[in-house]
């Protein structure tokens, strides 16, 4: 029997509804639309009435925010709509109710189906209802859906038949090749079919559909750079500066005597060759197993120096962000992630460089077949930022590039760093015998032909059909894998690992050894009747293919069910050089190695390059007009809305916030983060970026160039060590085709790379290639973006933020040279200048212009902390404003005989030159209009009164006397604050242990719920941590903890460590949340919630918001406020989504009279606020942490765990806090 409900937010509480009706109303053809209502719906299978009516309101819905209904509420006029997700896409709203309702009753995990009901008012033609549908559904991932109850929620299930053997393809002439080709979708050309032709007759068969599938998909461009290993004949360069580089790479070549073929992958990788000859490059860790670019380093740590690796990586998903805004760049993150996870390595930072063209066009301006620019930027940061955030990713750089190229294709690029102990990895050749383990998610028809599909340039009709190749990501699954990889007993088994990415188990499992036999048959599946090709092919994320010894397979998988993975032997590897593939008693697949190898059919190419067009001057009339201007170009404003939606705190290695000064409005110049060492480090790693599209597009060699030497002058002025860089390159370029004329960008591109590697002692020791940045007549900007990451001390982080007035500044130039770039000797000379003046300690703040100037720079230093400008009135007008790369503006402390003078730091908040005075307050005004209206900053609220402040004193009281208390932190699906947690609890001194909850099964649910209650007997604390327990799905936070609570044997646990023990429970963010939908708090008794009963809810802005806020403390009541004092101002890191705290005025009044509001969010003053800026999720009362009667019982929205001293060095802090001290001197 299906049950059906509806589920929609109370009147007051519907800011989505509010902020679509506001996007629908501005689409091209809507008129009539007066109002919109949305409604959740739920079908559940499987639960009885009894448990369905129960999770009613603990799962589908909270009763303080939330209405239900059984029949859709429809009203005369209104038109109805109901949008579900395509057969076989991942749900998360549908998966997440199902876990929950699984926890909640301990049986068999039912079956949910989800959708959204729109209730379109007002009179609505076809016409305008036609482009309603048109916004609001996706048909590469959703359809419409039907308004009546479906029989059964089982996916019919039919036995695939075995793909079919392709009768008379080794006799195909070339007239019927085109037609094979369209028909069979494959991204093949004709003489990569030409090659299978061969082949198979050598073999003496024809081949079966799947093995041109798997060959199609080996061979794409995406998954063997097919663009960048083509065979180039002859170059026709026409630009005297490029062929002298152009001769320099063959005089390296000659050195090096490589008989490597000419190709731009020769060219992008010959100057880490080069500098490794010369003895540079040490650092470098190679091996066979390639996962990510890997340094060997010798790091701090509280033990001595250790042997850790450092690894780094960059990805795109340009084409599936392109169709699929969200899980394109969902997947992004997560595919750059799994890389140098695969490596063994944590992954504990990441970086967001995209491309967009102007979203604030009218939606009337959107191409056919394309999505509006506007939802593709909104739904793509909301993709991004959801994946890291639920991961557990500190995001240090957030950057959107504007360009009216990136109109033809998306671009969507993520960075990411990750470090492990060289002891912990193995890295050993597979043997005959070895066993292939399938971890982690299961496969289902999400992501096929991704591989082979981004390899294409796109029209209007193949953008609309390419429904199956967009991934879909599962953050929480990927954060098991994290988890897994932490134990060393895990990653030391692990003899080969290979990341799902493009290709499936076709290039994941196909690239670990020469011979492999696989089980197709074995692969776990989402669900049935799947064919051989799909499970050969699906990009089905979050699983990794690891390869271990025949005698630790049982060890391995004990490991992971032990968290909470599926661990699956799905191949052996054989002594025989062939991949071969059984599914339903066949083989669907036997290719001989060697000719997968050969990458199909050699491509060769002739090149033409031409003349180089580039242009560092800029006009500019006045200082005003220029400063103005520049602050409101696309490319130089603030984009405070986007970078706030992206968790940058956690894992508490945050050394620069990504928006730094007392106002949070100067951005770092590179993200800095310690190493994720167990016990801390002094070591720390920089990551920084080059890359402008408008340079690139006058000359793809001078942006190439530029891109380098901007990459290593943000490390350096982020206080990065000199000598010891290395880079990354990520290549995005139109469809080539057959014009030599569109294969000299790249060419060019990577040579002026190769000569800035040269030049600067620095290569490119990896990178990513995407080659068809094309749509129909459109083409992307000829791209090269550079990154550079080194390692370095923590205590050398320098900001670009002003830090007082009376400081002189200084401009470090290069000189140029007549191609208009800096000259490499006077780059260096810069360099070691800097290095210098760093070590004597002058160095108060640093920042590195670029294409938009000096000037512009300095507004950006100066408005982080208000502190003013007067520019030396000598400098002329165009050096402050034409194209500065290369150089450094620097504050320092005391004057020095360094640069250029450029003027001095003055306390009043303007920026001053000649007679012309521009207020900073004025310049930030004008900076954050431009993108204000696609990525808000401000909820739309009015100016509410603030809330008078609560105070209350300090409570004598203490709990049994225990040295070491112990503190259980309960670990569920989309946790990821566990870690943090335990490490500063061990600071504290008190003993944590993580517990993690399985689920996977009905009995694994039975076993964790006794083995918890068992575990809270012993411990002394309970604290649970942040994250997003179960996706914060189905529509609503920490469902799936309380699920856990509320089990019998839990709760009485729960219950006997409050009132017969006098224990303490806390939580934190999620955990927060959790308490308070349980009733522990405020009252301090588990029960059922009402609808006015308090409740956490959607932040007032209705996005994720992560932010260092002030909390001023109101009460002391609590043993675990006892480290503070009433009125004490501090600072905390939030990151949440339903940080909104929800009461009436009455209950709040009497919380604060007991005492139970512990802190309010408030201004630097200490004055409690309702201003966003202040309080960012708008909670009422400005409550940020509260506590049960007794203080026993603790939740707070911010990460007191993350507030360490020394991090966060661009904004001013209050240091580490002591919420734990006071946990622990309960026990004393």
């Amino acid at each position: 029997m299906i049950r059906r409900l509806y589920v929609e937010k109370r009147p007051g509480l519907r800011c989505e509804e509010e902020g679509l009706l506001r996007d629908l109303r501005a689409v091209p053809g809507v008129r009539g639309l007066t109002g919109l209502r949305l409604l959740k719906r739920y079908d559940v299978e499987g639960l009885g009435e009894a448990d369905f009516a129960r999770a009613v309101h603990t799962v589908f819905s909270e009763p303080p925010v939330d209405e239900v209904c059984y029949e859709l509420p429809v009203d005369p006029g209104q038109t109805v709509l109901a949008v579900e997700y395509l057969p076989g896409q991942f749900d998360q709203r549908a998966d997440s109710a199902a876990q929950c309702l699984q926890m909640q009753t301990q049986g068999e995990r039912p079956r949910v189906a989800s959708a959204v009901v729109y209730l379109l008012e007002g009179c609505l033609d076809a016409r305008a209802l036609a482009a309603i549908k048109r916004y609001l559904i996706n048909p590469v991932e959703a359809r419409e859906a039907g308004l009546a109850l479906p029989d059964s929620l089982q996916t019919p299930v039919s036995i695939p038949e075995p793909p079919p053997v392709l009768s008379g393809f080794r006799q195909m002439d070339a007239a019927r090749v085109p037609g094979f080709l369209a028909e069979h979708e494959l991204a093949m050309d004709a003489d990569d079919l030409a090659v299978c032709q061969k082949y198979f007759v050598r073999e003496g068969r024809d081949p079966s559909l799947s093995e041109l599938k798997v060959l199609d998909t080996y061979w794409s461009d995406h998954c063997r750079h097919t663009t960048f290993l083509t065979h180039i004949n002859k170059v026709d360069c026409a630009d005297p500066v490029i062929r002298a580089t152009l001769e320099d790479y063959l005089v390296t070549r000659k050195a090096l005597d490589t008989q490597k073929p000419f190709t731009l992958m020769d060219v992008a990788t010959i100057a880490a060759r080069a500098l490794k000859r010369q003895g540079k490059l040490t650092e470098l860790d190679e091996s066979e197993e390639v996962n990510a670019c890997t340094l060997r380093l010798a790091v701090d740590t509280p033990a001595g120096p250790e042997d850790w690796l450092v690894l780094f990586k960059n990805e795109t998903h340009n084409h599936p962000t392109e169709i699929e805004p969200f899980g394109g760049a969902a997947t992004c993150i997560g595919g750059a992630i799994r890389d140098p996870l695969s490596a063994r390595a944590y992954v504990y930072a990441g970086m967001r460089v995209t491309g967009a063209a102007d979203p604030n066009r009218p939606l009337e301006d959107t191409l056919p077949g394309k999505l509006p620019q506007r939802q593709i930027t909104q739904k793509a940061a909301a993709g991004f930022s959801s994946y890291g955030n639920q991961i557990g990713v500190a995001t240090g750089c957030v950057r959107e590039i504007y360009h009216p190229g990136f109109v033809a294709k998306r671009m969507e690029c993520g960075a990411v760093m990750g470090a492990v102990r060289a002891a912990d990895v193995r890295r050993e050749r597979p043997l005959p015998g070895d066993r292939v383990l399938l971890v982690g998610g299961r496969t289902g028809r999400d992501g096929i032909g991704g591989a082979s599909g981004s390899s294409l340039a796109h029209t209007t009709e193949s953008v609309s059909t390419a429904a199956a190749q967009v991934q879909k990501g599962n953050a929480p699954e990927e954060r098991k894998l994290q988890r897994l990889f932490l134990n060393p007993e895990a990653t030391r088994l692990i003899k080969r690992c290979n990341d799902f990415g493009a290709g499936g188990v076709s290039v994941a499992i196909g690239e670990l050894a020469d011979g492999l036999d696989i089980d197709l048959d074995a692969v776990p599946v989402k669900y049935a009747g799947l064919t051989g090709t799909e499970l050969a092919i699906s990009e089905s994320q979050e699983r990794m293919a690891v390869v271990v010894a025949p005698g630790d397979v049982g060890r391995f998988i004990r490991l992971c069910d032990a968290e909470n993975l599926e661990c699956t032997a799905v191949a052996e590897v054989t002594a025989l050089p062939r991949l071969v593939m059984r599914h339903r008693g066949r083989v669907i697949v036997d290719l001989a190695r060697d000719f997968l190898n050969e990458n199909g059919a050699r491509k060769n190419t002739d090149i033409v390059i031409k003349p180089a067009s580039y242009h560092p001057r800029q006009q500019a009339e006045g200082f005003g007009q220029a400063i103005r201007e520049r602050m409101q170009d696309l490319n130089g404003a603030f984009q405070q809305g986007l970078v706030e939606r992206f968790d940058s705190t956690i894992g508490a290695g945050t050394l620069l916030f990504p928006l730094g000064g007392k106002y949070r409005a100067t951005a770092p110049c590179a993200m800095a983060h310690s190493l994720p060492v167990p016990g801390g480090t002094r070591t720390a790693s920089f990551m920084s970026f080059g890359y402008d599209p408008y340079i690139s597009s006058q000359s793809p060699y001078h942006g190439a160039y530029l891109a380098v030497v901007e990459a290593v002058c943000r490390l350096l002025a982020a206080g990065a060590p000199w000598g010891a860089i290395y880079l990354s390159h990520q290549e995005y370029f139109p469809r080539l085709g057959a014009d030599p004329a569109r294969w000299g960008m790249p060419l060019a591109s990577l040579l002026g790379a190769f000569r800035a590697q040269m030049e600067l002692g620095c290569a490119a020791i990896g990178g990513k290639d995407s080659m068809s940045g094309s749509f129909e007549h459109l083409d992307v900007p000829p791209t090269l973006i550079s990154f550079a990451v080194t390692v370095g001390d923590r205590e050398r982080v320098v900001s670009p933020e002003l830090k007082g007035d009376g400081h002189p500044l200084v401009w470090l130039r290069p000189q140029r040279g007549a191609d208009g770039l800096p000259l490499a000797s006077s780059l260096e000379e810069i360099f070691h200048q800097l290095a210098g003046l760093m070590d004597e300690g002058l160095v108060l703040a640093c920042m590195v212009p670029g294409r938009l100037g000096a000037g512009h720079a300095l507004a950006q230093m100066a408005l982080g902390n208000r502190i003013g400008v007067q520019v030396d009135s000598g400098i002329p007008l165009s050096d402050l404003f034409d194209e500065a790369h290369g150089s450094f503006l620097v504050e320092l402390s005391r004057q020095a005989d360094a640069g250029l003078p450029l003027g001095r730091t003055i306390a009043a908040p303007e920026l001053a030159f000649g007679t012309e005075r521009l207020a900073l307050d004025e310049l930030a005004a004008l900076s954050g209009l431009v993108l204000a209206d696609i990525f808000p900053v401000c909820a739309g609220e009015g100016a509410e009164a603030a809330p008078p402040i609560a105070s209350s004193g300090r409570r004598a009281v203490s709990g049994p006397s225990i040295a070491r208390p112990r503190v259980l932190i309960p670990v569920f699906p989309g946790t990821n604050c566990e870690e943090d947690c335990a490490a500063a609890l061990r600071r504290a001194g008190a003993l944590p242990e993580i517990f993690l909850v399985r689920n996977l099964t009905s009995q694994a649910v039975r076993e964790s719920i006794r083995a918890f209650a068992r575990a809270l007997g012993q411990a002394q604390v309970l604290l649970i941590p942040g994250g997003f327990s179960g996706g914060d799905e189905p529509d609503g936070s920490g469902k799936f903890i309380t699920a856990l609570l509320r089990a019998r044997p839990v709760h009485e646990a729960l219950l006997e460590l409050l009132n017969t023990r006098k224990g303490l429970v806390g939580g934190i963010c999620n955990g927060f949340q959790a308490l308070v939908k349980t009733g522990l708090l405020p009252d301090g008794v588990p029960g059922v919630l009402g609808p006015g009963s308090p409740t956490l809810s959607m932040n007032r802005i209705a996005r994720h918001q992560s932010q260092l806020v002030n909390v001023r403390i109101t009460s002391t009541l609590s043993p675990w406020f006892s480290r503070y004092e009433v009125g004490q101002v501090r600072s905390l890191p939030v990151s949440s989504g339903e940080g909104r705290f929800l009461c009436s005025e009455q209950q709040a009044a009497a919380l604060a009279a007991a005492g139970q509001i512990a802190a309010q969010y408030c201004d630097s003053q200490g004055r409690p606020s309702m201003d966003i800026r202040d309080n960012p999720s708008g909670s009422v009362f400005a409550v940020e942490a509260l506590t049960s009667p007794d203080g026993r019982v603790m939740g707070r929205m911010g990460h007191a765990e993350r507030m360490l001293d020394g991090l966060y060095r661009n904004v001013p802090t209050t240091g580490e806090d002591p919420l734990f001290l006071g946990m622990v001197d309960y026990f004393r």
